[in-house]
């Protein structure tokens, strides 16, 4: 008996695919996101899967010859929040499944605090202490995501508060940080993002320039001041004449009297001539 065809069931020697998540992996609750799925330009299906109860679903299949394939997720809840991955097939074959892409939803819950013992201002070289503190709900995961960065999560048993210390603290460490807290047996749903916290982290040498010019700058604004208020005065005092200088005409009140005038109470006539 002539041995079967089984080329349609084998694995290609493929470009393993790659998956990502458009805006990223931590969606608001009813919001959308994109799953893009890479392979190469001969791929004409790919396949996005959804892992449940151990074991792989399919979700959506996208037929078409191109280089990638988008899956889009309208509404994310607890039930379309999980562990995603995706493969294509290329001349009758499948490739191999890419890494797994785990999409949380978030919201679930009310939101941490986010507080730093050590202020929001430290100098580089120091440590700094950020708790995530949850005033209702005690959860056991806690995530600090730095935006634009890494983020780092931690593992507490049951308390309403993570603790996260980083350093020693350099230039990079300054940004946005928000934190998160969840359940370990529901890890795709979080609560809602902490309030951002605001971290500086300041160079002491570049910080101490920046006083003493500030301070060179306020008293060079002072001496100017005063010198224009020198100058001024002295203008003034040339434009205004004293008053002696003045010819000021006398008033008839202030005129001596005559001796007719003193007697008698007259009072000059005007002299016509």
């Amino acid at each position: 008996m002539a041995p079967r065809n089984t080329t349609l069931f084998c694995l290609g020697n493929f470009p393993i695919p790659t998956i990502s998540a458009t805006p990223g992996f931590m969606v608001p609750c009813n919001e959308s996101v994109k799953i893009s799925c890479w392979g190469t330009p001969e791929s004409y299906l790919y396949q996005l899967e959804i892992l449940r109860n151990s074991t792989y679903e399919v979700v959506e299949k996208k037929l078409g010859f191109q280089k990638a394939a988008e899956f889009v997720i309208n509404h994310m809840d607890t039930n379309t929040a999980g562990r995603y991955r995706c493969r294509y097939m290329k001349q009758f074959n499948w490739s191999e499944h890419s890494e797994a892409l785990e999409l949380v939803v978030t919201g679930m819950y009310d939101k941490p605090f986010l507080f730093a013992d050590e202020g929001l201002v430290v100098m580089i070289g120091q440590n700094i202490s950020l708790h995530c503190s949850s005033a209702h709900v005690p959860f056991d995961r806690y995530l600090l995501s730095n935006e634009g960065g890494a983020a780092l999560s931690l593992h507490q048993n049951g308390t309403r508060q993570g603790d996260f210390i980083l350093g020693p603290a350099n230039l990079s460490f300054s940004g946005r940080y928000t934190c998160y807290g969840w359940h370990s047996g529901s890890p795709y749903v979080w609560s809602a993002p902490s309030d951002a916290l605001e971290l500086v982290v300041t160079d002491t040498l570049n910080h101490d320039y920046t006083m003493e010019n500030l301070i060179r700058m306020g008293v060079a604004g002072l001496v100017l001041v005063v010198l224009s208020a020198i100058l001024a005065e002295n203008w003034h005092g040339h434009r205004t004449p004293h008053k002696e200088d003045q010819d000021v005409p006398e008033p008839s009140w202030s005129k001596p009297k005559s001796q007719a005038e003193r007697t008698f109470g007259l009072t000059p006539r005007a002299t016509r001539y």
